[in-house]
């Protein structure tokens, strides 16, 4: 499969080097072209185990190429995975600024039919925001299809986790994006669940949110420890082998950080109140 991958950040290019290590023909797009030049000459400017020696086999062996236009990496790939940043605004919704430029960019260079698939995390509902800007920029009389496929990476796991993922998630409503996405996702022997564009999204903003909930559930668990004389651990260690709830996140500390759960918890928050939900259990 062609693949183009625009954004070649945390995510863009785990996700890159990965689809082009299983055989896929990658083309990574960033506008920033001195990190492009970094990258074809096998460079990384990100640390994630595993992903430089990744990069220099797969830039050898001319699976994987970099780029600075948008144009070539739309002209060059069947499926184009958008991966750029969706910051927090300071009212804790998503700066879909990136996201909008990037469709607007696609919606340029497209003369042929693409499957486009929202790899970034965004709120529920981008996906028809991305179908409306592509629709309305697109000069040429071709059709697409916008999905969304959600990426579930932890930091310092990220190329292990993409090579043996748990499950993949894809939204879309259409067969011929589907059977693009079996096709690309097959190396990876992993289940796949199919489900609405709308399902998909949420599912990535549900999942670190409930995360993160778990995490603070178990430092109020602490502190009730604390009090009692109790032992945190031994509690967390009894309430893990119920398999209805398992084990991980259940280390009572300082509560959770990182780039993302803080993020997608107050993006998920504003969410529900835009959609007139207020989710106290998450405040």
């Amino acid at each position: 499969m062609n693949i183009a991958i625009i954004g070649t950040g945390y995510v863009g290019l785990v996700t890159g080097t990965c689809f082009a290590e299983v055989g896929h023909n990658v083309i990574c797009v960033d506008c920033d072209e001195a990190k492009v030049k970094l990258l074809q000459e096998g460079g990384i400017p990100i640390f994630e185990p595993g992903l430089e020696e990744m990069v220099k086999k797969n830039v050898a062996a001319g699976r994987l190429n970099f780029t600075a236009s948008t144009a070539e990496g739309v002209e060059k790939s069947d499926v184009i995975f958008i991966a750029v940043p969706t910051p927090p605004l300071e009212d804790g919704s998503v700066d879909l600024s990136f996201i909008e430029r990037v469709a607007r960019d696609i919606a340029n260079a497209m003369t042929s039919y693409k499957v486009i698939v929202d790899k970034s995390t965004v709120p529920v509902k981008t996906g028809e925001k991305v179908a409306e800007t592509i629709k309305r920029y697109c000069n040429a009389d071709c059709n697409f299809d916008v999905i969304s496929n959600p990426e579930f990476l932890r930091e310092g796991f990220a190329v292990e986790d993409l090579m043996k993922p748990d499950r993949i998630v894809v939204g879309t409503t259409s067969d011929k994006p589907e059977a693009a996405m079996r096709e690309i996702y097959e190396p990876f022997n992993a289940p796949i669940i199919f489900t609405d564009i709308n399902s998909a999204e949420l599912i990535k903003h549900a999942a670190n949110s409930f995360l993160a909930m778990k995490i603070s559930y178990i430092n109020a668990v602490a502190a009730i420890c604390e009090a009692s004389g109790a032992n945190v651990e031994e509690v967390a260690r009894g309430i893990g082998m119920d398999e209805r709830i398992g084990s991980r996140f259940l280390n009572a500390s300082l509560g959770f950080g990182g780039s993302c759960f803080p993020k997608d918890l107050s993006a998920f928050i504003r969410i529900s109140d835009d959609l007139g939900y207020d989710f106290g259990l998450l405040k």
